[in-house]
């Protein structure tokens, strides 16, 4: 099987020749080919051709062509700080002062620099993957960005206080969001990474999550053209399995805190499972101890499909070394492959 067979084959809850693998990189390519961050990502053609050489190099079954959270928000007028280190920030806010929330204009998508050499490395990825490899775009949900847009802080006054323009943001940022996510899947992007960190209970209460996240969610995801993947960003999921699947979500990321078989007992066939290496301690892991992690998390996720093996963040970050990924890929190939006889 290719990549692209294997991952639709375990979409179905079905076994395919071994658990897809998904390595969600983004700094890595700025390694591989020996650049800055900063100019890495300022280069449609080297984040295209990192992600290449990556696969290449670890195996895994998908090109992921998210760069910075921040990404959007810059579109949007916002300023970036570039690390050496590690993924960008936004440093500084759209919105200084909640009444300007009824002045905003979400961006044009062509008028967008940074969304414009998104676009081209996601059609050189294309260009070279074609069928084989799926392409994984990435969009901040509505609900989320906020944080970045205000400060958590004035984020949850405007939830708690102001629900009119609440609202009001959730409109721009809707409409932002379909039309990114849509231009992504024109481009070349097979699905549509949907992160959502604020929707997990481990940031709001669940009805709270009912009341606005959900909703959003709901008229969100219908707009975009494509699959999608709900991603709470190392948020615990299993008490949002019924509604995420209310969304029309096709996948979920799960966090290294979550119950893994509690989580597969209440999600099979209705959401796969994305995850759930702890990208954090991975900094230190041996060959053995990720050896030990992927044949823990395939025991607990893997059998009868519905399951891809990846860190439970959606991002690995820039300082897990090459020799854990290597170990991560070997044993993911070693212990993966179907029927998972090893488990008898």
């Amino acid at each position: 099987m290719n990549s692209m067979q294997r991952v639709l084959t375990t979409l179905s809850f079905k076994e395919p020749d071994r658990v897809p693998l998904f390595l969600l990189l983004t700094t890595h390519g700025a390694r591989e080919l020996g650049m800055s961050i900063k100019d890495y990502f300022a280069d449609p053609e080297a984040v295209a051709e990192g992600q290449w050489r990556m696969r290449q190099r670890y195996g895994h079954d998908c090109l992921y062509a998210f760069t910075y959270a921040a990404l959007e928000t810059e579109a949007w007028g916002g300023k970036v700080d570039f690390r050496e280190d590690g993924p960008p920030n936004a440093s500084s806010l759209l919105v200084a002062h909640l009444q300007e929330i009824d002045h905003l204009k979400a961006p044009s998508i062509k008028g967008s620099p940074c969304l414009i050499r998104s676009l081209k490395a996601i059609r050189l990825m294309k260009s070279r993957a074609k069928v084989e490899v799926p392409i994984i775009g990435v969009v901040m949900s509505p609900f989320s960005v906020p944080v970045m847009q205000l400060g958590f802080a004035a984020y949850l006054d405007l939830i708690h206080d102001d629900k009119k323009r609440f609202w009001k943001l959730m409109e721009y940022n809707q409409d932002f969001c379909v039309r990114w996510a849509n231009a992504q899947l024109e481009a070349g992007a097979a699905a549509i990474c949907y992160f959502d960190p604020v929707s997990s209970t481990d940031m709001i209460p669940l009805e709270l999550y009912r009341e606005t996240g959900f909703v959003v969610a709901k008229k969100t995801i219908a707009g975009i053209k494509g699959p999608t993947a709900t991603h709470l960003a190392s948020g615990k999921t299993l008490r949002l399995v019924e509604l995420l699947a209310e969304t029309k979500t096709d996948i979920v990321g799960i966090s290294t805190f979550d119950d893994l078989t509690a989580l597969r007992s209440a999600s099979y066939g209705k959401l796969s499972l994305l995850g759930n290496l702890n990208s954090i301690s991975m900094r230190h892991w041996t060959k053995a101890t990720a050896e030990k992690e992927v044949k823990n998390a395939l025991r607990l996720g893997a059998p009868g499909g519905g399951f891809i093996l990846s860190d439970n963040h959606g991002e690995i970050h820039y300082s897990v070394p090459e020799s854990v990924l290597e170990s991560i890929a070997e044993a993911a190939r070693t212990w993966g492959r179907y029927p998972l006889d090893w488990l008898k």
